[in-house]
């Protein structure tokens, strides 16, 4: 069926009044990615940004560092870190559910990675120290996501990349396994039909649609904070998914953190996640603990504790450290809950005074004896017959002031998106590759990895599949 036959989102045709080589549809690392490796090859590109100019990037404003692997000698990594290594961490944070193709193919071509975005205009800091403890394994951006963004849009200028602001895609032109084109909603609200021989999605997740979250989470959605661009919506997924893209990654899925219940419900970016979990202990609002603070490294766990929290009574939580842990982990944004006694930092919080001092009592009963931890290492520092354990950095909390972090899960991105092949070409229901329509980043990241994080793993996806995804558009553009 002809484009025009199927219809379109508009009650008349919009005008056709453009035509590119190929269209990028997203602002952030990926569709970025895409727009300049497109560029390399094609005559002409436009990329589609949702936000506003001051809003750009989507949610690689809030990043700071990328994922790779890497030989020994690396400026501004320490040690090595190779691919076998690199694949056992995403299968211990994924549970296994990792597609290893694809997984080997992102990690391979992670190791030029960094070189292809300093060609690109993008400097590097040398590695973190610390809690992070990601020196080893992550490149961090210097000047963090903000500086990546701009430095990317202003390389894409000097190439040639026409960027057009506040252009929503509320449609995809179709005839069978071709796209056309897309239909564009400019910021005055008129449509534009704008023809390409390509077009890439880099739109993100639907993260920031609450109503669709709902339908997987249900009322419990409410209380979810959005850490990034309000932009992400899904409504380019939802289009595809309609048109007979395949679905990939769990719909209740969603890469989600720990972040101060304080926090804005969107946009607060990296600034209101805490870090603090690993050093204390995390009580539900009946003040019981309900899960292993101490599983693994944090980068390894981190992200893992959005959802944990999303499945406690009215999504909330609170992190209870003393005064010895105060110091070895990034302070918080907002100031801690402080009180003199565990009976009065519940009454700080509104929790149970005896319940959440029995709770403080029996974890200091089974970490008796534990000093010194060392929070850059396993250190094995364990409680001893206490349910839910704590399998590392268990020190006994009784050191006032007490402090209490008030948790909401805090969604960064969702899993579920559509499928690829390994040319980023978007596959059907059928398994059919599209001929002329890929996809890179989050609406595709479901593909790799199904649950768990890696800390910079979305980063290394949007600029792997990003790359890749704006060289096969371009050549397809070309014959």
């Amino acid at each position: 069926m002809s484009a025009a036959a199927r219809g379109s989102v508009f009650a008349a045709a919009p005008p056709v009044e453009a035509s590119y080589d190929v269209v990028v549809v997203g602002g952030g690392h990926a569709a970025l990615s895409a727009a300049l490796s497109a560029r390399e090859a094609a005559a002409t590109v436009l990329l589609l940004e949702r936000a506003p100019v001051h809003m750009r990037g989507g949610n690689s404003r809030h990043t700071r560092n990328v994922r790779c692997a890497h030989p020994p000698n690396d400026p501004y990594l320490t040690g090595e870190y190779l691919e076998d290594e690199f694949l056992d961490d995403l299968k211990r944070v994924g549970g296994g559910r990792v597609n290893e193709a694809l997984a080997r193919f992102t990690i391979r071509a992670s190791v030029d990675l960094p070189a292809w975005m300093t060609r690109h205009g993008v400097h590097w800091q040398h590695a973190l120290r610390g809690t992070l403890s990601l020196g080893r394994t992550n490149r961090f951006f210097l000047g963090g996501g903000k500086a990546l963004v701009n430095v990317y849009y202003e390389t894409a200028a000097r190439a040639g990349v026409r960027v057009q602001y506040e252009a929503s895609v509320e449609d995809l032109l179709l005839d069978g396994l071709r796209v056309e084109g897309v239909v564009v909603r400019r910021h005055d609200g008129t449509p534009q039909l704008v023809r390409s021989r390509a077009v890439v999605v880099a739109s993100g997740g639907f993260e920031a649609n609450l109503d669709w979250l709902k339908e997987y989470w249900g009322d419990a959605a409410d209380n979810f904070a959005v850490r990034g661009t309000p932009y992400n919506d899904g409504r380019v997924l939802r289009a595809l998914l309609d048109r007979g893209a395949m679905r990939v990654g769990d719909p209740k899925g969603f890469h989600a953190v720990a972040v101060d219940a304080r926090a804005p419900k969107y946009d607060g970016g990296i600034a209101t996640r805490l870090d603090a979990i690993p050093f204390g202990v995390v009580v539900n609002r009946h003040g019981v603990r309900f899960y292993d603070e101490g599983e693994d490294l944090w980068p390894k766990r981190y992200a893992t504790w959005g959802g944990r929290v999303a499945d406690q009574p009215g999504q909330i939580a609170y992190c209870i450290v003393d005064a010895q842990a105060m110091g070895h982990f990034l302070p918080p944004l907002y100031k801690p809950f402080q009180a003199g006694s565990i009976a009065g930092l519940a009454a700080a919080i509104g929790l149970d005074a005896p319940t959440l001092v029995r709770t403080i009592e029996a974890f200091n009963r089974a970490a008796a004896g534990n000093a010194d931890v060392r929070p850059e290492v396993l250190d094995g520092l364990a409680t001893r017959g206490l349910m839910p354990p704590k399998s590392n950095w268990a020190r006994p909390i009784d050191r006032p002031p007490y402090y209490a972090l008030p948790l909401r899960p805090g969604i960064t991105f969702t899993y579920m998106g559509v499928g690829v092949d390994e040319t980023a070409r978007i596959v059907d229901r059928d398994g059919q590759a599209f001929e002329n329509l890929y996809a890179a980043g989050e609406i595709m990241s479901g593909n790799i990895l199904a649950s768990g994080y890696l800390a910079g793993f979305g980063m290394t996806i949007g600029g792997v599949f990003g790359r890749l995804a704006g060289r096969e558009a371009a050549a397809h553009a070309r014959v």
